[in-house]
């Protein structure tokens, strides 16, 4: 693993303002009514020695009440701190005690239609520094498809662009790991299923600075190609309070991955990060019922056949 130089860490930052951009603009574009709107904060770092809390800033960008989007959220953050919560370093013993840096968008889209889904993506930057020297770095991200009401053509176009993308990484081979990596990191282990229909997931990338960087913007630039085309298939079609119901019940799976199993969130968390910002992937409207059972051969029982790992090119 060779060290990249601080201007690289730059070059990462960069790139993840102008996708943040590109992405509202186009998410805008396809809504048609509403836009985004911008809390951009910053935060001191704590001093050296103290409890770690992490400092720096970012863009929280939100559009509500849209004619296609009933939320979405994306944000981009360039935090830093002195220490890292124990959570963060018992696998990784060489950054105990390192100073570290990291840098991403994060993005959740909650459509009002019921027939489109439910979007995340994340692309990020991570470097420690100890004595002035890196310790470690690494890319992460992904993307991930949340239907309520699958459609086999639109999980098939999800996973051939995230296939396509990949072509020039490693091809098959990489295609293949990232979306098994993404399958078992997006799992419900208290509900015995994925929560949704997969795509790509990848962490601790630090193989090679350019390559991997490289690899990073595929996918980052990959996911509104992924997502518009269903986007534009599913905005219109017709739905009732049944099929409304049922998506505010399933969003109460969302909500439970990413309060009790999201590694990012409790990262955030842990590390002293903006709740609001940190918690801007949640639902705006949900439900819980208790005991559920959809009606045996309804369109609502179609979705427990997606929620298992498959292969969805075939």
């Amino acid at each position: 693993m060779s060290t990249p130089p601080d201007t690289d860490f730059d070059r990462v930052r960069d790139y993840l303002t102008g996708l943040q951009d590109r992405i509202c603009g186009a998410i805008e574009a396809a809504d048609g009514h509403a836009r985004f709107i911008e809390d951009a904060w910053t935060r001191a770092p704590a001093a050296a020695g103290g409890s770690g809390l992490a400092g720096g800033g970012g863009r929280t960008r939100i559009l509500r009440d849209g004619a296609v989007f009933e939320q979405a959220g994306i944000g981009f953050s360039d935090v830093s701190g002195h220490a890292l919560p124990p959570a963060a370093t018992a696998a990784r013993p060489e950054l105990v005690g390192a100073s570290w840096r990291a840098v991403g968008v994060s993005l959740v889209f909650h459509p009002r239609n019921p027939y489109l889904p439910t979007t995340h993506a994340n692309v990020r930057h991570f470097r420690a520094v100890r004595d002035g020297e890196t310790v470690a770095w690494w890319f992460g991200g992904g993307f991930d498809l949340t239907p309520f009401y699958p459609f086999d053509e639109d999980v098939h176009h999800w996973h051939a662009t995230a296939r396509a993308l990949c072509e020039p990484f490693g091809g098959q081979a990489r295609y293949d790991a990232h979306k098994r990596w993404c399958d078992e990191y997006f799992f419900l282990k208290h509900r015995d299923e994925t929560r949704g229909v997969g795509g790509l997931f990848f962490d601790d990338l630090h193989d090679d600075f350019e390559r991997d960087f490289a690899y990073q913007r595929a996918v980052g630039d990959g996911f509104l190609d992924a997502y518009l085309p269903i986007v534009e298939r599913r905005r219109d079609t017709p739905y009732g309070d049944r099929e409304r119901q049922f998506q505010l019940y399933r969003r109460g799976r969302y909500v439970e991955f990413n309060l009790v199993l999201d590694r990012g969130t409790l990262f955030g968390l842990q590390s002293g990060g903006r709740t609001e910002s940190i918690l801007m992937s949640l639902p705006p409207l949900v439900r819980w019922e208790y005991g559920f059972q959809p009606e045996p051969g309804s369109d609502e029982a179609r979705l427990a056949d997606y929620l298992r790992p498959r292969d969805w090119l075939r």
